[in-house]
């Protein structure tokens, strides 16, 4: 059964740290114990969750170049109910740092079977691009969710991403695989978005997840407050879609264990 889960998408703008950080905080609210890994250079995960990336005494560089063990990094006392692996601009001295050490790509995974075993689920928060902490998250997970916009462009953005999970399932990870592809910031008034959501569903029909994440202003504002949209306002559409999104994986994960090996 999956439990880590690369929240990815190698094009920008699309909807990765706010879910990242409200599928965190609703899943999270199911009394599951949830741990957030921020692989990010810009610490938005980390300040979404209503940590100050500039005041963390331990974070994941630190932990990606061996400095400290990854429980010793840990946020445990945020309100939003997860434990998080925070990040900030540090984290892009580590690509450096690594760049000639053996087994470089494996040091997430290893981190991270120091605690896999104290929590139910474990999402990791993935940077805008293919480097070398996007192919860590990529090697350590068990699955990619793959938030995406529903415009033309992204689907070439899906495409490029598909064959970078294949080729990391085909040499260091081979049990990775696509948990689900998520439609976000979605607004049904848009002709553009409608044609692309039908075009998912005729091309991926297994794979898309039947939650949509409305475009919605509570959901904006949210990050600005330091609050996941559950904790700033949680009767927003952008709170009922993340409850949602957490619901539809719950029962895919119960699905999964139901099912005879």
């Amino acid at each position: 059964m999956d439990k880590i889960f690369a929240i990815a998408n190698q094009k920008g703008g699309v909807g990765k740290t706010t879910t990242s950080v409200n599928l965190a905080a609703c899943l999270a609210a199911t009394r599951r114990r949830i741990l957030l890994v921020d692989m990010d250079p810009q610490g938005n995960a980390t300040m979404g969750s209503g940590q100050d990336k500039y005041e963390l005494e331990r974070s994941s560089y630190d932990v990606l170049t061996r400095h400290c063990p990854l429980d010793a990094a840990l946020q445990k006392q945020l309100p939003a109910g997860y434990h998080l692996l925070g990040a900030n601009h540090d984290l892009v001295a580590a690509e450096v740092e690594l760049v000639s050490a053996i087994g470089r790509e494996l040091r997430l995974r290893q981190a991270l079977e120091t605690v896999k075993n104290n929590y139910d689920l474990i999402l990791i928060d993935c940077a805008p691009s293919l480097n070398l902490l996007t192919i860590n998250a990529l090697v350590a997970a068990d699955a990619v969710i793959i938030p995406m916009q529903c415009e033309y462009f992204a689907l070439e953005g899906l495409a490029a991403l598909k064959d970078t999970i294949e080729q990391v399932s085909a040499s260091v990870n081979p049990g990775l695989h696509i948990a689900g592809i998520l439609r976000t910031m979605f607004d049904p008034r848009n002709t553009l978005s409608t044609d692309v959501s039908s075009e998912l569903q005729q091309h991926f029909p297994e794979q898309l997840f039947e939650t949509i994440i409305p475009r919605n202003i509570r959901l904006a504002e949210a990050p600005a407050h330091g609050k996941p949209v559950l904790l700033y306002d949680k009767a927003s559409r952008g709170s009922m879609a993340y409850l949602a999104l957490a619901a539809e994986i719950l029962r895919r994960q119960d699905q999964h264990a139901a099912t005879p090996a």
